[in-house]
């Protein structure tokens, strides 16, 4: 147990750790979040009826629902169609940007922005692909379009849903449908007409990774290995045929962990070598499928020719294969893929495939069986970024249902009838109704990571509030900034929640900073509303780094993005978001502040 008057800098001191753990990466958000709970509970400064009082919490149920619902719809409905209905008219590549940026942004506001991205990338690309353009010009403005669009509406974000649940605890009026719309359209028209008008010069050219490997044959190297009974054993380069590949080179051979590079003409092949080729994908695939004893190492599975795709893939920041090498992950085993290249920061990830190190973020090149679909949807690890074939078609009894999931939205959003948690029930019972959704959808799609960050985030607040650690922080802030005004106190206050959402994420920064606004608005003796929208829309500008916020790393590899791309054109569109963000709250809570 810890002294009462030490519980709010012990608060502060696991708060910083909390911080520094997840900016650094020492350990998964999940578990950060978790050991911070776990002393607080072992200090007595939480209950377990705290502890554990998120798993209850209206919010977190509205976010776990909206995943489910959007999941729904992504997998029943041949949304594509409707996108190519939309885009079709965009011939020119900021024509194409106005039309995509607007139509997500308003997609965002009512469908959770995560899948809305995970949803789009494939066909952003593949618009790319037929007009000429750079994946890295187009996925940028698909994220942060879906960022500003998802705080139109209180049910676009996990951030307005958590605060408002924050909210809620605390015996405060929620958030205003009225106050999210007249800032979110701002803040979104705002930042458009910047990528559009300016920013678009700001985004890097990258190469699209499939055109690229087409085009620079030599810069991807695909591992393989010569099978026990290959007619090559025993032979030197020349008189296996070696030296006159079409489209192919071997590049070095692995014997008993020893490298030999380059390759003479008369290395002699041995059984169990593996060997490295350089060159266009179907090449390297022909070669694989000839007879000439040349596979996939620990080749899991033989693969159908005429049913194998070359597919891109990135890992998300929740899957189960971070931090273990390729062998250890059993990918080939578990997706009926095999990994061709490792693409990381935009470069090639060099040496053995096998012992590679799987990071959150990489684009994996994929050799896939044709059940590979089907297995990504059984493990969460992966957002497929390329086209896959075989598409659902849905039945009538599927638009009878989306037709009463509209009416239900319609209520909600303009009616106001009924409260969220109530309506995304009521749209849930009608998927599950109509077969939808799956006990197996609910099983993959309510990740265990995620529910751990939103329900004890919500356990760090009550902590920071509890012990009035907030209170304290919040007293500095006002000693410092008071002599200023309520304006500066306000702006202080959005530079601080700005900051953390940018390394430890949206959920993360409100869970710290609303306990910081709710004694700052306590202190002062004035309604905290215009500190709960300010912490609100600092904490989605996850504009400056990739791991701000999910859909920014769902395009990192796909867009072939660096850090600083990030930051380049993300540090101009924070400003203008923010700045339009503080002027719309300012002259709205005017009475208040001045």
């Amino acid at each position: 147990m810890i002294a009462e008057n030490f519980q709010p800098w012990f608060v502060l001191l696991v708060v910083f750790l909390l911080f520094l753990l997840i900016y650094k990466e020492y350990l998964k958000a999940s578990v950060s979040f978790l050991l911070a709970v776990l002393l607080f509970s072992i200090t007595g400064i939480l209950t377990p009826s705290e502890v554990l009082s998120g798993f209850s919490n209206e919010s977190i149920a509205s976010i776990l629902m909206l995943i489910l619902i959007t999941t729904g719809l992504r997998k029943n409905f041949q949304l594509e169609n409707l996108f190519d209905a939309v885009f079709k008219k965009a011939n020119t590549y900021r024509g194409f940007l106005f039309r995509m940026m607007s139509q997500v942004a308003v997609l965002s506001s009512i469908i959770n922005n995560t899948p809305v991205v995970a949803l789009m990338t494939p066909y952003v690309v593949d618009w790319g692909k037929r007009h000429n353009i750079a994946p890295s010009k187009l996925l940028i403005p698909l994220s942060f379009a879906t960022i500003m669009g998802g705080m139109i509406t209180l049910i676009g974000t996990s951030t307005t849903l958590v605060l408002n649940g924050f909210l809620q605890d605390n015996n405060h009026p929620s958030l205003l449908f009225e106050d999210l719309f007249i800032i979110g359209i701002s803040v979104t028209i705002s930042g458009i007409l910047f990528i559009i008008l300016v920013g678009h010069k700001l985004l890097p050219d990258h190469k699209d990774i499939l055109k690229t490997y087409s085009e620079n044959k030599r810069e991807y190297i695909a591992e393989t290995r010569l099978l026990k009974n290959s007619r090559l054993i025993g032979k030197n380069l020349i008189e296996a045929g070696m030296r006159n590949l079409k489209g192919v080179y071997l590049v070095e051979i692995l014997r008993d962990s020893r490298m030999i590079s380059p390759v003479g003409p008369e290395e002699i092949l041995a059984e169990g070598d593996t060997l490295f080729f350089a060159g266009n994908t179907k090449d390297i695939v022909d070669l694989i499928n000839s007879d000439s004893g040349i596979g996939l190492p620990t080749t899991a599975r033989s693969y159908d020719s005429d049913n194998a795709e070359i597919v891109e893939a990135v890992l998300n920041n929740f899957s189960s294969l971070i931090g273990e090498t390729v062998k250890q992950s059993d990918f080939r085993n578990r997706y009926n893929a095999a990994i061709i290249a490792i693409h990381r920061n935009g470069k090639k990830v060099s040496g053995r495939i096998g012992d590679i190190v799987l990071q959150a973020g990489d684009l994996l090149l994929l050799y896939t069986g044709s059940d590979f679909r089907d297995r990504v949807e059984i493990y969460r690890d992966l957002f497929v970024v390329s086209k896959l074939r075989d598409i659902v078609k849905p039945g009538n009894k599927k638009y009878y249902a989306l037709g009463l999931m509209a009416i239900c939205a319609v209520i909600l959003l303009i009616f106001s009838k009924i409260t969220l948690f109530p309506a995304l029930m009521i749209i849930l019972t009608i998927m599950i109704g109509f077969n939808l959704i799956t006990a197996r959808d609910v099983k993959r799609e309510l990740d265990l990571n995620m529910i751990i960050i939103l329900v004890f985030s919500l356990a760090v607040g009550e902590a920071i509030i509890k012990t009035d650690a907030g209170n304290l922080v919040a007293m500095n802030i006002i000693t410092l900034l008071e002599p200023y005004g309520y304006i500066s106190i306000l702006i202080g206050l959005l530079v601080i929640t700005n900051l953390l959402a940018s390394f430890i994420g949206n959920v993360g920064a409100v869970s710290i900073s609303f306990p910081l606004a709710y004694a700052i608005s306590n202190n002062l003796g004035i309604d905290g509303y215009p500190f709960f929208l300010t912490i609100a829309y600092a904490a989605s500008a996850a504009f400056l780094t990739p791991i701000s916020y999910q859909t920014n790393l769902i395009i990192y590899g796909p867009g072939g993005y660096k850090f600083k791309d990030f930051l380049r054109i993300g540090l101009p569109v924070n400003l203008i978001y923010l700045s339009v963000a503080m002027c719309v709250i300012i002259y709205r809570y005017r009475e208040i502040l001045f």
